[in-house]
């Protein structure tokens, strides 16, 4: 973190990790990913997407397509005042949302602003939604997708929150907040998660592959049903849940899965050891 004055700057913390700590070497990753990536005209605008966040090497493919749509909806005239980034926490569990303070976030690509008129309006609905920044410092799976965001959306403000347990009035306090929210602004939300994580090759291929089906139906119930500890159909299943149930709230009716692949395809070596899934989905409303 650093100060300007009174303005606080948050930093990424997954630079030369998680993604290159180079400008030039993350603009020309993240803008191949995106500018590789080829999708359809959703015919609406888009208000939510799945994306995954692990290291780009592995899920950066498959995140460029949800955020090409994202870039040609904008240019279709979709341009969102605001995109809310929700995440998990890697390291344990918390009450609530903890929902990012400060004025900017910089990455490698630049400072990013922090919407605070946004955040604030959230935090307004829900004593489970609060401005909290510990359990951002070191987490990686809402910051991993700014740089995309920064490079489909430039000059774009953000929301950075991360839903730290598993209780459904949480999420029914988020999904309502959001819809609050969407009232007063454009806003689209970015659930971050990755999909099952698993030795079998087998297993996960096949398990994504019916988990993605139910981000077809948007049946946020049976996702629910069929998640537990021992079976993370998405690592991020609350940030999954929240964006299905704010898109359906504002008349979408299905969702377009983009793109998947899993570490096993890419990297076969994999197979046997640990493989992850990585899935793309957008959510879009009528015109």
């Amino acid at each position: 973190m650093s100060k300007k004055g009174d303005r606080i700057v948050r930093k990424t913390f997954g630079d030369g990790r998680w993604f290159p700590e180079k400008r030039e070497v993350l603009d020309a990753v993240v803008t191949g990913y995106i500018e590789d990536a080829r999708v359809d005209d959703p015919g609406g605008r888009i208000v939510g997407v799945i994306a995954p966040h692990a290291g780009y090497q592995y899920s950066g493919k498959v995140a460029g397509y949800a955020f090409r749509a994202i870039s040609q909806n904008a240019s279709a005239g979709h341009q969102p005042d605001t995109v809310l980034v929700l995440g998990l926490s890697h390291r344990g569990g918390f009450p609530g949302v903890a929902i990012m303070d400060g004025d900017a976030i910089r990455t490698p690509l630049g400072e990013v602003e922090l919407d605070q008129e946004a955040a604030k309006i959230l935090v307004s609905q829900s004593p489970r939604i609060s401005f909290n920044y510990a359990p951002h410092a070191g987490e990686h799976s809402a910051e991993n997708e700014i740089p995309f965001v920064q490079t489909a959306l430039p000059g774009t403000k953000i929301v950075v929150g991360l839903i730290g347990d598993h209780d459904p009035r949480t999420l029914d306090d988020l999904v309502k907040a959001l819809g609050v929210l969407s009232k007063k602004k454009k806003i689209l939300v970015v659930a971050s998660s990755d999909m099952l994580h698993d030795s079998s090759y087998p297993l996960v291929t096949r398990t994504d592959k019916e988990t993605l089906e139910k981000v077809r139906s948007m049946n946020h119930e049976a996702i629910r049903e069929n998640w537990s500890p021992s079976n993370q159909t998405f690592c991020g299943i609350m940030p999954v849940l929240a964006v299905i149930q704010f898109a359906k709230s504002r008349g979408c009716e299905k969702g377009t899965v983009l793109h998947y692949r899993n570490s096993g395809d890419d990297f076969p070596e994999s197979r046997g050891r640990w493989v992850v899934g990585y899935g793309s989905a957008i959510f879009v409303v009528p015109e």
